[in-house]
């Protein structure tokens, strides 16, 4: 299959980028390397388009026709919750301007699959140890909101031009393949604690007073290996599917609650340190967990991995880029 993989240079995407390829896949990439580098995608072709620009939809339609591509799967989207909170109208201009872009180019075009990565942060401050799919959606955030209105759109579009499409949301992703492939942004919860681990500071638990079973948030961590496994189960899915979007949880179904989490970090890094509480933070709901059963039915995939596995890859790519001078 010829696949157009937006945002491919990225953390989530260049996995993908290698699950498709490592199986045969011909894969083109887009992506305008602002969060993205070129060095995790070796000898992939890649275009270098803003897809918000008004110059996108002619271009990203030459390149589906020149290319012979026959399904996309979009991950250029910006992604801070925080980020979006001061910057909305920017987060709604690069969201939803950007996969407005790719859908006229696919109609244009005439490419009627998508992969679209939509997110967890559409359920908001849902709360719960099995989150559906059918659970309301009520975004908290700029950023959810720009996810929510994102799977509306797809869904338009696939009244207005048959398009096929799967929307994926899922939940807390770490883990890498491979330390090229490692994810460098601080705002999650493993490249927060290694940073503190890093200074030789306790690493801090948000809050210890949930009603949980030691007090600290829940939360459904699922392996970017099996993230990516999962995009693939769902552009197969779409080749016999008719026109409609599907919106599937991607998670384990386990929680592990904050604390877990970072003793596991610990444990892998054989740091010695004892985490410290903070104040909760506002927003923050107490399990956030997701029910993977729709997914598990209809595409037949489910989570392989667990935390100690999401751990030590990343613990082992940090050091491993620690050690050659690299971003880490």
């Amino acid at each position: 299959m010829r696949v157009l993989v937006t945002g491919g240079a990225g953390y989530i995407g260049s996995h993908v980028v290698q699950a498709l390829s490592a199986r045969g896949d011909e894969v083109l990439v887009l992506d305008d390397l602002s969060a993205g580098g070129a060095e995790r995608i070796p000898g992939v072709p890649l275009s270098e388009i803003d897809l918000v620009s008004d110059a996108a939809p002619h271009a990203v339609a030459e390149l589906l026709r020149s290319g012979g591509v026959e399904a996309v799967m979009h991950f250029a989207a910006r992604k801070s919750v925080d980020e979006s909170v001061r910057r909305p109208a920017w987060y709604y201009q690069q969201n939803i301007s950007s996969l407005a872009h790719l859908l006229l180019a696919m109609e244009d075009a005439g490419v009627d699959r998508l992969v679209f990565s939509s997110s967890a942060a559409v359920y908001g401050s849902a709360t719960g140890d099995a989150i559906t799919e059918d659970t309301p959606l009520a975004p908290i955030s700029p950023y959810g909101e720009t996810k929510r209105a994102g799977e509306q759109l797809v869904s338009a579009a696939s009244v207005g031009f048959g398009l096929r499409a799967t929307s994926l949301r899922y939940f807390n992703v770490g883990g890498t393949a491979s330390v090229r492939l490692a994810n460098h942004v601080g705002e999650n919860l493993i490249p927060l604690v290694f940073d503190r681990i890093d200074r030789g500071l306790p690493p801090l638990i948000f809050g210890d007073g949930y009603p949980t079973r030691d007090g600290s948030c829940v939360r459904d961590y699922i392996h970017v290996v099996d993230l990516a496994e999962a995009h693939v189960a769902a552009l197969d899915h779409l080749v016999d599917a008719p026109a409609g979007n599907i919106a599937l949880n991607v998670g384990t179904g386990r929680g592990t609650t904050v604390r877990e989490m970072v003793s596991a970090i610990l444990r892998a890094s054989g740091s010695s340190l004892e985490p410290e509480v903070a104040p909760k933070r506002a927003g923050d709901p107490a399990s956030s967990v997701a029910s993977p059963d729709r997914i598990r039915q209809l595409l037949g995939w489910s989570a392989q991995r667990d935390i100690d596995e999401i751990v030590q890859s990343d613990w082992a790519a940090h050091l491993a880029a620690r050690t050659a001078g690299l971003p880490s």
